[in-house]
């Protein structure tokens, strides 16, 4: 898979563009769905497709996290926002441990998988890594019945004198495959005032609940409980038998 320059030679901007602080929230919706599922909060978690850590920086207040991320770039970051989790470089669709977990969570890095095939892989792997009765979690950012294309805009100003302003523009789906195009524009400003524009273009899979509900079926799950938030219609919980 080639990655956009925001996980390669950009990835050092990343917490300008997401800062971990935004994350607080939503971890916490993260441990109330798995609490709900499992009876208790889960003890151990895998998170598939990581980041730069800003889930797992509130997560690991709950759980021992494990993290894995194709990006050793991102990777980076999140090791100097998570010091002493985890973390091992690998691809959703692929890695395998050895090891089982009370549960899976995979976030927006989902979005990556463009083809039901890939998505499969990925809610296989999941799969393969939870103890019977566990729970995975997955949160992508929309599902064909949901899917809107919009323009977002935002940024942040760091502590080391840097800065990045940014717009995002989605575009409809790709004409014949379950694909959609983000476009990136990016102001990068250094410490010393120097500005930078960037264009960096990501692909992201769009699947209906119903071909999310195959994958899961296919992966091995029973079907998936669907359930909302206050960011996204559609978050899928699944058991391990």
């Amino acid at each position: 898979m080639s990655l956009p320059r925001l996980y390669t030679d950009l990835a050092s901007w990343w917490p300008l563009l997401s800062p971990p602080e935004h994350y607080d929230e939503e971890a916490e919706a993260v441990i109330a769905f798995l609490r709900e599922t499992l009876g208790q909060v889960p003890a151990t978690i895998l998170e598939l497709g990581s980041g730069g850590g800003n889930s797992a920086s509130y997560l690991k207040r709950h759980a021992t996290m494990t993290l894995v991320d194709l990006s050793p770039e991102m990777l980076d970051v999140s090791r100097k926002l998570n010091p002493g989790v985890e973390h091992i470089a690998g691809d959703m669709r692929h890695v395998r441990l050895g090891r089982t977990f009370d549960a899976v969570f995979m976030h927006d890095a989902i979005m990556y998988m463009t083809t039901e095939s890939d998505l499969r892989a990925a809610l296989a792997t999941a799969h393969v890594h939870l103890k019977p009765g566990g729970a995975v979690l997955v949160m992508p950012d929309c599902v064909s019945e949901t899917y809107v294309p919009n323009v977002e805009t935002g940024g942040e100003d760091g502590e080391d004198g840097r800065a990045l302003r940014y717009l995002i523009w989605t575009h409809p789906p790709v004409p014949g495959a379950t694909a959609f195009y983000e476009d990136f524009a990016m102001m990068l400003r250094s410490a010393g005032g120097a500005v930078e524009c960037v264009h960096d273009r990501h692909v992201f899979g769009v699947f209906s609940r119903a071909q999310w509900q195959e994958a899961f079926r296919r992966a091995g799950f029973a079907e998936a409980a669907e359930r909302a938030d206050p960011w996204r219609q559609v978050v899928f919980i699944a058991r391990k038998a």
